[in-house]
């Protein structure tokens, strides 16, 4: 701390002595030139004695110059550059603790304008880093909380299969239900490895023109035995021969994750339908059901991360698919709307660009 001061005291000195020698150099020029010309103009000459106090005089007002303005342009530091510095500082080292609600107010005066510069980054940078900051603490908790359902069944069915004597038929059942749930947490998992990859831009499109309509009926055929069991009418309206310039293998996550909800909410004797439409650079696809539908208030939140509508469906599903869904829309530059209302449905309809 000594030695810090010690510095502190030499730079101040080391300054002053600077400014004192510029000074110097500067009224010296002006006097011997001021000297010079009287001299020569007036026929005067000037003894040992007059440029002697001549010396002194000016040496007396070099000094007082250099005080004068030395201390001057000290306090204009400490108010114009010493203090918003520190306020700088004091934000940034709150910020580097973790607390991320802290501002840097605006500052008023000669020179702010590069400080408000600064300091307005520095707020932008403050309100990403807390939002950053809430997303990945709900994330977590999201996480911890959707493990906590399917690890206590599989936990709970595994003490129940260790009682003795029981009967096939309830061993078979027991053991369904957990199999359910693990399966249930290896979906999740890969559906957040998925996402994650997708967020953090580890999956690159591989772009390459491909048959649209032929990758939509095989992703409908792979859900025949649900339509079948439920007895869900299937309706099509699937345009032949539309292709698209895109990434199939992402583009296959979109139309299993919508179709997966389209049938998940559709209640038996219900009907989903399917349809492709084409213009010249796009590419229209709309999936509809008439399931429970949604209120605006749910359907504003269906896209983020493991939000569930529907709680009585949440045992089928982790509320990932349709955040995968927009995520994919985003990377290729595509478009999802929802229209839902209600006891009516919900029909998704999403616009791809052909090339």
């Amino acid at each position: 701390m000594k030695q810090l001061k010690f510095r502190q005291v030499l730079k101040l000195i080391n300054s002053y002595a600077v400014f004192f020698l510029a000074v110097a150099f500067a009224v010296t020029c002006c006097m011997l030139l001021f000297v010079s010309i009287l001299a020569d103009s007036m026929g005067i000459v000037f003894t040992a004695d007059n440029i002697t106090d001549a010396a002194k005089l000016t040496f007396g007002n070099v000094v007082l110059i250099t005080i004068l303005f030395g201390t001057t342009d000290f306090i204009r530091r400490k108010i114009t550059v010493d203090r918003p510095v520190k306020q700088i500082i004091a934000a940034t080292e709150k910020i580097m603790q973790g607390d991320f609600s802290v501002r840097v107010a605006a500052m008023h005066g000669a020179g702010a304008e590069g400080f408000n510069q600064i300091g307005s980054a520095i707020n932008k940078m403050a309100e990403e880093l807390s939002g950053t900051e809430t997303l990945r603490a709900d994330f977590i908790a999201n996480v911890s909380h959707e493990l906590k359902t399917p690890l206590a069944v599989m936990q709970n069915y595994a003490t129940l299969l260790q009682q003795p004597g029981l009967d096939d038929a309830t061993r078979i059942e027991y053991a369904k239900s957990v199999s359910d749930a693990a399966r249930r947490l290896a979906s999740m998992m890969t559906n957040i490895l998925k996402l994650n990859r997708l967020e953090n831009q580890q999956i690159f499109p591989q772009r390459a023109e491909y048959d649209l309509s032929e990758q939509l009926c095989q992703a409908l055929l792979q859900f025949e035995n649900v339509w079948e069991q439920s007895g869900i009418e299937i309706q099509t309206d699937i345009l032949d021969g539309v292709t698209v310039t895109a990434d199939e293998e992402l583009l296959s996550l979109v139309w299993n994750n919508l179709l997966s909800n389209a049938f998940k909410f559709t209640p038996p004797g219900g009907a989903v339908s399917v349809g492709l439409s084409a213009t010249e650079h796009h590419a229209i696809i709309k999936i509809r059901d008439t399931g429970c539908g949604m209120t605006p208030e749910v359907g504003a939140h269906i896209f983020e991360k493991f939000y569930q509508g529907d709680t009585s469906r949440a045992t089928e599903g982790n509320g990932l698919g349709l955040a995968l869904v927009k995520r994919v829309m985003d990377i290729l530059q595509g478009e999802i709307a929802v229209e839902s209302a209600p006891g009516q449905g919900t029909a998704f309809t999403v616009t791809i660009r052909r090339n």
